[in-house]
């Protein structure tokens, strides 16, 4: 989801091999490196697109993993861009 000065992402790896997954830095590299090239072309007043720090947390359950998801989905709200969740054009689910 996507708000003024913020992103939040729930985020499920990718196997990388058969023994291994994508790792958290070099998902978020990727991210970062394609938006931050993106962004600018169309907003070209933007000149920092993301800030040096991030904050993650790694899901362990179903209780974590709602939990972090209604957080993401009330920013909007609290934030006063909408009036439910439902009615933030920029909230993505995709299962």
């Amino acid at each position: 989801m996507v708000i003024p000065l913020s992103v939040h992402m729930l985020i499920r790896p990718l196997p990388k091999t058969e023994e291994a997954y994508w790792s958290l830095s070099s998902i978020l590299h990727s991210i970062k490196s394609y938006s931050a090239k993106q962004i600018p072309k169309v907003m070209p007043h933007i000149s920092t697109i993301w800030q040096p720090e991030r904050y993650d947390h790694i899901v362990r359950d179903d209780r974590a993993f709602t939990a972090i998801w209604n957080y993401i989905c009330q920013n909007p709200v609290k934030a006063k861009l909408a009036n439910s969740p439902e009615h933030y054009p920029f909230l993505w689910q995709k299962s």
